[in-house]
C-alpha cells in the first residue's frame, strides 16, 4: 500500500514535470542570456550530450556544486587508479564548479553538466551514458532521476547525506513522505554526513540495513596543485605580507561583509599595517565591495586586477574561484563565513584547519555543526565559534598573544587530520562491498588492491 502510494505521488510529479518542460527550457534560454548557463555547452542541462561515451562499463558521479564536487574527487581518483577497465563521468550544475572541478579531474575522466529533472532530459542522459552506478552527493534527491535509474536496473548510493532542517521537515509532511520513501528504498547503499543525518534518513524511512557511516568527505578534499604563474604571485603576496598582521574573511556571503568591515575598521586603529583578506562566496560580490569601498576613498587591492600590497593598503579582496586554500595558507587566522547571518548554513571549516590557521567561525553554520562538534570534541581550541559583536575581541586577542595563536593552529591542525584519517578509504570499502562488486559482475572488473 505505502508502494502504490508512493509511485501515485512520483506519476503526479513526473506528469507536472513533463507538461512544465517548455517553460523550463524557455527559463533555460534565459538565463544561458544572462550568463548563468555555459554559452556553449547549456544544452546538456537538457541530456544532450557534447561528449563520446567511452565503450564499457561506467561510473556516474553528481555532485550540485563546488564544495560538493570537490569532495568527489578523491573517491574518483581512487576508482580511476584501482578500477582502470572503468571510466568515470562526473556532471555538476553550476557553472562556477565546472570552470574549477575540469582542472582537477583525472584526464580521462569525462565532465559534463547535469540534467534538469525533467523526464525527457533524464531518459536521455541516462539512454546515451547508460552507468553502471550512480553515485550522488549530499542532498542531490531528483525524483525522474532516481526513478530512472531504478527502472534501468543501475545502482543507487548517497555519499556525504544530508539535508537541512527545512527539507527534512518538506520531505516529511504527509503527501510527500510516500515519494521520498519510495526514491529512498531504490538506492544499494547510503552514507550520511552524521550519525543526525542517518537519524533523518531512517524517519523518512530508508531501509536501515542500507544506511552506514564512513565519516566526512569534506574532511579528505584533494590538495590542488597551483598553475606555475599562480605560484609566483601568491609567492609575491607572501613576501607582501611578511612583517603586517593578516587576518582572512572567507566565504562571505551578501551582509556579512559589514561585519567583517567594522571589524576591519577596529582592528586597525589598535594594529598599525594589519591587512584583511576578505574572501566572498561569489566573485562578483567581490568586486561590488571594492567598488563601494573605493567610493569611500579606501585603498583596495583586488586579486583580479593581480593588485600589489601597497603599505598603505589594508583590504585585499579575493574575486575569483578555486584558490581559497591556496590563500589560507597566506593567513594564520581565519574567519569561515556564512555563519554571521540568521539562517546561514556554515562553510567548510576543515580547509581552513588543514592549512593550520586558527579557525573562527559564527554560530549559523548549518550541517557544519557536526563538522565543528567533532573537531571541538578532539581539542575545545580547534574551532571557536562567535557572534560578529565579539569577533574583534576574538582576533585582537590572536593578534596580541602569540601563545594562544600557535595553541589554536596546532589544535585546528591536528583536530583536521584526526577527521580526515582513513576517511576516504572508508568510503572506497563501502562502494567496493555494496556497489562496485555488484554493478560490475559479469563484466570483468577487477579493483586492484592498494
Amino acid at each position: 500500500m505505502a508502494s502504490e502510494c508512493g509511485e501515485l505521488v512520483y506519476k503526479f510529479y513526473r506528469a507536472l514535470t513533463y507538461g512544465l518542460s517548455p517553460l523550463v527550457y524557455l527559463h533555460l534560454r534565459w538565463r544561458k542570456f544572462r550568463g548563468r548557463e555555459h554559452p556553449l555547452r547549456w544544452r546538456e542541462r537538457l541530456g544532450r550530450p557534447s561528449l563520446s561515451r567511452p565503450p564499457g562499463p561506467l561510473i556516474w558521479f553528481h555532485a550540485v556544486s563546488l564544495g560538493e564536487g570537490m569532495a568527489a574527487i578523491p573517491i574518483i581518483k581512487c576508482c580511476v587508479e584501482r578500477m582502470p577497465e572503468v571510466s568515470v563521468l562526473m556532471t555538476t550544475t553550476t557553472t562556477s564548479a565546472f570552470e574549477v572541478i575540469k582542472n582537477q579531474l583525472p584526464s580521462d575522466v569525462k565532465y559534463q553538466f547535469a540534467p534538469l529533472d525533467l523526464p525527457t532530459a533524464v531518459d536521455v542522459f541516462l539512454g546515451y551514458w547508460k552507468p553502471s552506478a550512480i553515485i550522488l552527493l549530499e542532498s542531490e534527491l531528483w525524483p525522474n532521476l532516481i526513478m530512472g535509474a531504478a527502472r534501468n536496473g543501475i545502482a543507487l548510493t548517497l555519499l556525504n547525506g544530508r539535508m537541512s532542517k527545512k527539507s527534512f521537515q518538506n520531505w516529511s509532511q504527509p503527501a510527500i513522505l510516500p515519494l521520498i520513501r519510495l526514491m529512498l528504498s531504490k538506492f544499494s547503499l547510503i552514507l550520511p554526513l552524521s550519525t543526525n543525518q542517518g537519524i533523518h534518513f531512517q524517519l523518512l524511512q530508508a531501509p536501515p540495513f542500507i544506511i552506514n557511516f564512513s565519516g566526512d568527505l569534506k574532511c579528505a578534499i584533494d590538495d590542488c596543485g597551483i598553475l606555475e604563474g599562480e605560484k609566483s604571485i601568491l609567492e609575491d603576496l607572501q613576501v607582501q605580507l611578511a612583517h603586517r598582521k593578516v587576518w582572512m574573511a572567507s566565504s562571505i556571503h551578501k551582509g556579512e561583509e559589514d561585519v567583517i568591515l567594522r571589524a576591519h575598521n577596529v582592528l586597525k586603529q589598535m594594529h598599525q599595517g594589519i591587512v584583511t583578506i576578505i574572501v566572498p562566496r561569489q566573485p562578483q560580490h567581490g568586486q561590488e565591495i571594492a567598488l563601494k569601498l573605493q567610493k569611500e576613498g579606501v585603498l583596495v587591492a583586488l586579486r583580479s586586477r593581480r593588485d600589489k600590497l601597497t603599505p598603505g593598503t589594508n583590504i585585499y579582496i579575493v574575486d575569483s574561484l578555486g584558490e581559497l586554500r591556496d590563500f589560507y595558507r597566506l593567513t594564520p587566522i581565519a574567519v569561515v563565513g556564512g555563519s554571521f547571518l540568521q539562517g546561514s548554513a556554515g562553510h567548510n571549516i576543515s580547509e581552513a584547519a588543514a592549512a593550520g590557521c586558527a579557525v573562527l567561525t559564527g554560530h549559523d553554520i548549518g550541517h557544519f555543526s557536526q563538522m565543528a562538534l567533532e573537531m571541538q570534541r578532539l581539542n575545545p581550541l580547534s574551532v571557536l565559534q562567535i557572534s560578529g559583536e565579539k569577533l574583534v575581541d576574538a582576533v585582537n586577542e590572536l593578534f596580541c598573544n602569540d601563545k594562544i595563536l600557535e595553541e589554536r593552529r596546532t589544535a585546528a591542525k591536528q583536530a583536521y587530520h584526526a577527521l580526515s584519517r582513513g576517511v576516504v578509504e572508508n568510503v572506497w570499502r563501502q562502494l567496493h562491498f555494496h556497489i562496485f562488486n555488484r554493478s560490475m559482475r559479469g563484466m570483468n572488473v577487477v579493483a586492484r588492491r592498494t
